[in-house]
């Protein structure tokens, strides 16, 4: 079963510096019908302009992803990092027994464009820690390229929760086929263009929740940029 999460049903925070949509309950937005997926708990789209960004925060006991669609992010953290992440680029955050941390746009002419991703770990109480990985688009082109796991393998970062993060980019009637083991569900977030995932349409923006599925055939109507999330 695919049941498709439209982007203009999304929540929705705009502010002079920021303009977010959130895929799951966030902040001051609480729909109890999206309070998460499995493990996935937080899908934010977030436009923040030049200059701007959130100050130092805490966190504890989560997975953080970043994904960068468009521009630059610089990030600092209690831990000591000082990065900046753009496109072709996958930053992880584990913040454990605590965190601190900032992320502001690096431009001051251009906006950023980029996904905040938050995943419950196995156990709580863990290590704070810090990863960031950089890929070549030809590395996803046409196919899955996995981008954080648990094991970290073929030089995904590591995350602590039986979560594998893929990325794909497909040019216009581009396919592939992703196979889900039993008992395992996933999450496929569009981040650009148009797609259909076993015959149900997706835009950018849109999220679809896939339950008792054994594959899933992926073709796009135009170039497209797509995220999917194996959850146990």
């Amino acid at each position: 079963m695919i049941t498709i999460r439209k982007s203009e049903d999304r929540g929705h925070a705009k502010f002079d510096w920021l303009d977010s949509r959130h895929t799951f309950s966030f902040a001051d937005y609480y729909d109890p019908r999206f309070m998460g997926f499995r493990h996935l708990r937080v899908i934010n789209e977030d436009v923040i302009q030049p200059g701007a960004g959130f100050p130092t925060h805490p966190h504890r006991d989560m997975e953080i992803i970043t994904y960068v669609l468009e521009g630059a992010l610089e990030h600092k953290d209690s831990m000591g990092n000082g990065s900046v992440i753009r496109w072709g680029e996958a930053q992880r955050m584990s913040a454990g027994t605590g965190i601190t941390h900032s992320e502001y746009n690096h431009s001051r002419s251009e906006p950023v464009h980029l996904l905040q991703i938050w995943i419950l770990p196995e156990r709580a109480g863990g290590p704070p820690g810090y990863e960031q990985r950089a890929f070549s688009p030809e590395e996803a082109r046409g196919k899955l390229l996995i981008v954080a796991a648990r094991d970290g393998r073929a030089g995904a970062v590591t995350i602590q929760q039986d979560v594998e993060l893929s990325l794909a980019l497909l040019e216009q009637g581009g396919k592939l086929t992703h196979r889900l083991q039993p008992g395992r569900h996933g999450w496929l977030q569009l981040a650009r263009g148009g797609i259909s995932v076993n015959g149900a349409a997706l835009r950018a923006g849109d999220g679809a929740a896939i339950n008792d599925e054994s594959a899933l055939e992926i073709k796009a109507d135009s170039a497209a940029e797509l995220l999917l999330f194996d959850l146990a």
